[in-house]
């Protein structure tokens, strides 16, 4: 089967970028994505306005994707959609658009899960990016996730680890909002920590048992710390950013890195790969890098574009279950708590 063309057209709209992708065996002919700039006025994303915007802008996102591709709709073998985790309002208009195009041109539909595609995204063709050997662990952590993953293969993933609260990508915008940073705080927060001292200020890290995260405890010291030092020096933020920024993330990734330690020693297994959005972080980058040097690792980190949230990653699950000929029918219906 694998030596034909297969053509998957894929649909991403989870949160609040609306996404679309072309593949052609396993390799990226087109990602496009439609960012919604509406959500920094309010400092986080709106479900209301998500489901909105991606109404008005998933045409025009598929119909780009397949114009830059180079082909036309009648050579799609399948279409992969995500059917979630994710924003049920968001999520709808995703997968009802994916089932009337599936149904309008006669192609098998694809079901896809967000967590697995942000995890098998290491998978896409990209020259100058290796892929994981199975068994391997993958921390996938965003604005929504935390959770550490052995990977058996494509289809078997066990969650052996995940945040009990916050995710990280919450604990930075948080901290963000905090420091009167805007939304997302994330890059901004990564920005200024390269020009800190990451050990200008201590922040307890939260004792959690096993592989399980927790940020709550985190983001509410913070608060403490930042509202003492506000009282006595109302000028503290402004003179001190750069090291307290520097101070939260170090402590962040202290957290993610331990937690890593801790599951390569438990499953014996030493290839780590990482995906979501706040993999693109400078400084979780390179504290893997360190974590090679320091206990034997092979790290993998996908291309930036295939980091946060996009179509490419939806596409190559979607590829993979095609071959498997695992297609859905068009009775189904998104869910917005979807299991890994």
């Amino acid at each position: 089967m694998s030596s034909q063309n297969i053509y998957i057209l894929a649909i991403e709209s989870s949160c609040d970028d609306t996404a679309a992708s072309i593949l052609l065996n396993g390799k990226v002919l087109s990602n496009v994505v439609a960012n919604q700039k509406i959500h920094e006025e309010y400092g986080g994303v709106v479900p209301e306005l998500a489901s909105r915007a991606h109404q008005q802008n998933i045409v025009p996102v598929v119909h780009q994707a397949i114009e830059k591709a180079g082909i036309t709709k009648e050579m799609l073998n399948a279409i992969a959609f995500t059917r979630g985790p994710g924003l049920m309002g968001s999520l709808l208009v995703g997968t009802s658009f994916a089932k009337s195009l599936a149904f309008g041109l006669n192609i098998p539909l694809i079901e896809v899960n967000h967590m697995q595609a942000h995890i098998l995204a290491h998978f896409i063709d990209e020259e100058g990016f290796n892929k994981p050997p199975f068994p391997f662990l993958a921390m996938t952590i965003s604005g929504g996730h935390t959770q550490i993953v052995k990977v058996s293969n494509y289809f078997e993933m066990e969650v052996i680890g995940e945040t009990i609260d916050d995710a990280v990508g919450e604990a930075f915008d948080k901290s963000g909002k905090i420091l009167g940073l805007g939304y997302p705080a994330g890059p901004e927060i990564d920005r200024r920590a390269r020009l800190g001292n990451p050990k200008a200020f201590a922040f307890t890290k939260p004792k959690v048992n096993g592989l399980n995260f927790s940020f709550s405890g985190l983001k509410t010291a913070i608060l403490y710390f930042i509202q003492k030092q506000v009282k006595e020096n109302p000028n503290f933020i402004e003179e001190n950013l750069n090291d307290i920024c520097a101070s939260i993330q170090y402590t962040i990734i202290g957290i993610l890195i331990d937690k890593l330690k801790l599951a390569s020693k438990q499953t014996g297994i030493s290839h780590i790969a990482i995906g979501g959005g706040v993999s693109a972080n400078s400084g979780i980058r390179e504290a893997l890098k360190n974590g090679e040097q320091k206990f034997g690792w092979t790290t993998y980190v996908p291309k930036f574009e295939f980091t946060t949230d996009n179509a490419a990653m939806i596409a190559i699950v979607g590829y993979f279950k095609y071959l498997e000929g695992n297609f859905t029918t068009q009775g189904i219906t998104a869910s917005s708590r979807l299991k890994i």
